[in-house]
């Protein structure tokens, strides 16, 4: 793991905001090393983690940041943060998440490029679906993330264009072959909102995809109609499709069941370089009773530990 060590500033000199998270993250990035997990069970209560006010559960996606750590490192870091949780783990790794005391908040599925607005997708999307909602029912994780998938994905297949108000009705439609399973199980299918008009880069932007708007994907998961189908309210994606972020927490309410969280533009840290006013967006949350997970969602551009140790400060409203 490439981790630079951070020199303390000398007694009397002012230090910058950007000092002080690098020194953060220096002294949480001292106990990043493969000692086994008893030698840090005895260091926990040592430091005092960075996300102490619990109004906002947080979680860090993993594959994020998934070049720089492996799974040991991973948790350490959860730990020493204050997150309870790393999403979109893969199965294998799940027994080293529950030794650490960690959940994983949000389960993966199938892909974003074939999703529920095809019929010719549902044999794999439903039972991709099916497996990962009884994989998180049996793990004791409550998400799983599903996608309406590309309008046309005549490259890989013919016949594969579907226009935007079908694909809706598709969706409606394939969920409800899934929903009650998810609703025996006693997990949440939770939608995920992805913008296209990022190109720059193929996880900042998703041009094609057909549920690219909050109000497109609240209309299926209303017509849905089941407590379990839920909206997957990504900050960054909304905020470049639709904005008014404060206003749509509130209008989505209580079909919110997961929030993932990057800077705005370029999908990097939630620093001074991005537009949105994260703190205000989790007083949001707060505001409607959200019991769920904030996942951190952004890609690195600078040493990660920093990076993320400044993003849960940041969301410990």
């Amino acid at each position: 793991m490439n981790v630079q060590n951070k020199r303390i500033s000398p007694r009397g000199r002012r230090v910058s905001r950007r000092e002080m998270f690098a020194s953060m993250a220096g002294a949480a990035a001292m106990t990043l090393v493969p000692r086994g997990r008893y030698a840090y069970a005895a260091e926990e209560k040592e430091q005092q983690p960075v996300a102490r006010r619990s109004r906002i559960n947080q979680s860090i996606a993993h594959w994020c940041f998934e070049p720089h750590w492996n799974m040991e490192q991973f948790c350490q870091v959860a730990k020493r943060l204050g997150c309870k949780s790393i999403e979109l783990v893969p199965p294998e790794s799940w027994r080293t998440l529950k030794e650490y005391g960690l959940t994983c908040a949000i389960v993966s599925s199938h892909s974003f490029v074939r999703g529920t607005n095809n019929p010719l997708h549902w044999d794999e999307c439903l039972s991709e679906l099916e497996k990962a909602i009884d994989a998180a029912s049996v793990a004791g994780f409550g998400n799983v993330i599903t996608f309406t998938g590309y309008g046309d994905t005549s490259g890989e297949e013919k016949g594969s264009k579907v226009d935007p108000e079908q694909g809706a009705k598709n969706c409606i439609e394939g969920y409800k072959k899934i929903v009650g399973f998810a609703e025996k199980k006693k997990v949440n299918l939770c939608l995920e909102q992805l913008n296209t008009r990022d190109a720059t880069h193929p996880m900042k932007g998703h041009p094609g995809y057909q549920g690219d708007h909050v109000d497109y994907c609240m209309g299926i998961i209303k017509k849905v109609g089941s407590p379990n189908m839920k909206l997957l309210f990504d900050v960054y994606h909304v905020q470049i499709m639709d904005g008014d972020l404060i206003r749509r927490v509130k209008d989505c309410g209580e079909y919110i069941g997961h929030v993932h969280v990057a800077g705005n533009p370029g999908r990097g840290e939630l620093d001074q370089n991005q537009e949105i006013n994260f703190s205000a967006v989790m007083g949001a949350l707060v505001g409607i009773g959200y019991k769920g997970y904030v996942g951190h969602e952004f890609i690195p551009t600078r040493e990660p530990l920093e990076g993320l140790t400044q993003a849960v400060a940041l969301c410990d409203v």
